[in-house]
């Protein structure tokens, strides 16, 4: 067999897998492979797959295609959740060669002089329950941020959810090696970090293979914040249950953690919630955005919500659309739900019609465009700093504020990567919010 030179990557999912892709390929690099963009010919095509929906499980079918039309002779390696959860129906896939569990994704280099084109595709996939180790993980691209893990796995068991049978019992990285990715992230030249895990505000479970907490989440943004080499880091999507009020404060006085929160709701009816087996109700979620809003009028604040889930009826949907309507939100995710093998909701009577889930995903997507509106409306006027990124986008560079306002300004090579003090000044056709070029300063 020819000698395997170059490898392409392509992520499908969450923040997560992006900084777990990140990390594999930089063990590839390290090993004398070229990294080539996915639209390349390569010796090796790697997919990290996931598998939160139905849309994602056939987003994979069609990747593998792609690699076999522009690389017939490439190994294609499937990674990911989808691949543990289903390795046997990936390796079924025309052109993939090699899949790869939860245990087996970071040892990558130690399966390629198994692979040949005359064999059938290969399993290599532990049981979940087996799993319980860690791997640090941080993304590096062009980027202009970068995802850094912090935890990994899940114990809830939310009914809809296959996440802990892909990726195993909840388990955290300790600080010291969070603050050590921290820096060498900083080294590249990048200015902002998301936090990012399966479920990160249960931070601190699992460290040093302990199933106790040895330290919080709390401690670990206390213990961040006084890294200095790191201009801002924004938390990724956290449980409003784990969301502690002393977390909140702790943002609204921080230097480099922005006024920023993502917090999964999932649905507004209590019914619902109850149903889905989440660890909250919806009064718990209202203290929450108020709290925030106490002490961050400014603070953006996103919310995931499932429509269609098995039982909704339409009173309950209205319980939601009018929960969400009646709270003081930035923008919605909005998924449909879709049912996933093994898990409790697969097993629930009710079911929606596809027909009304999509009827009920437009008409949340379309609240979702009016808050996002009402947001951007209330911090015109205002002064915020504002992260440039690099791509030249028919003639703008866009970049976000501390707040996540998506700001868009005419095109200047020079303000790549900076961040600068502007002055947000009107809304354009297309939602984006327009900055003063005369108030540009460094920040």
């Amino acid at each position: 067999m020819n000698p395997l030179n170059t490898v392409a990557f392509y992520t499908l999912g969450c923040k997560l897998n992006f900084s777990e892709t990140s990390t594999i390929a930089r063990n590839f690099v390290d090993n004398n492979f070229k990294k080539v963009s996915f639209n390349e010919a390569a010796d090796v095509y790697v997919i990290n797959t996931c598998s939160v929906t139905e849309n994602a499980d056939n987003k994979f079918k069609s990747v593998v295609k792609r690699a076999n039309k522009i690389n017939p002779n490439a190994f294609i390696i499937a990674i990911g959740c989808y691949a543990q959860l289903k390795p046997n129906e990936l390796a079924s896939i025309l052109g993939v060669n090699l899949v790869l569990g939860a245990n087996e994704k970071f040892n990558i280099l130690n399966y390629l002089d198994k692979l040949s084109t005359d064999d059938s595709p290969q399993v290599y996939s532990c049981n979940i329950n087996d799993v319980d180790n860690y791997i640090s993980s941080y993304s590096v691209s062009d980027r202009t941020r970068a995802f850094l893990k912090v935890q990994d796995g899940c114990d809830y068991k939310c009914t809809y959810c296959t996440i802990p049978l892909a990726r195993g019992i909840s388990r955290s990285d300790d600080i010291n090696s969070i603050i050590n990715n921290a820096e060498q992230i900083s080294r590249t030249g990048i200015k902002e970090i998301v936090l990012t895990g399966v479920n990160i505000g249960d931070y601190g479970k699992g460290e040093f293979g302990n199933k106790k907490h040895e330290s919080t989440f709390l401690d670990l943004i206390e213990s961040l914040d006084k890294t200095s080499s790191i201009e801002r880091i924004r938390i990724s999507s956290i449980e409003p249950n784990l969301l502690k009020n002393e977390i909140i404060s702790f943002v609204s006085k921080s230097n480099l953690f922005v006024p920023h929160f993502h917090i999964p709701l999932q649905s507004g009816s209590n019914e619902i919630l109850k149903l889905m087996k989440r660890r909250y109700l919806r009064d718990l979620y209202e203290d929450r955005v108020k709290f925030i809003r106490n002490l961050m009028p400014d603070a953006c604040i996103g919310v995931d919500v499932i429509v269609g889930f098995p039982g909704e009826t339409e009173e309950y949907f209205m319980d939601t659309f009018d929960f969400l309507n009646s709270l003081d939100i930035s923008y919605l995710h909005v998924f449909s739900y879709s049912e996933r093998d093994n898990t409790l909701a697969s097993e629930l009577s009710q079911r929606v019609p596809n027909s009304i889930r999509s009827k009920r995903s437009k008409i949340l997507r379309s609240l979702s465009l009016k808050k996002r509106r009402i947001f951007y409306e209330s911090q015109l006027g205002k002064c915020k700093k504002v992260l440039f990124e690099s791509e030249n986008r028919k003639g703008y560079i866009h970049g976000f504020t501390d707040n996540y306002v998506k700001i868009r300004a005419p095109w200047d090579p020079e303000l790549v990567n900076t961040i600068h003090q502007v002055e947000l000044d009107s809304i354009d056709q297309e939602g984006f919010v327009r900055a003063k070029l005369k108030m540009f300063e460094l920040a």
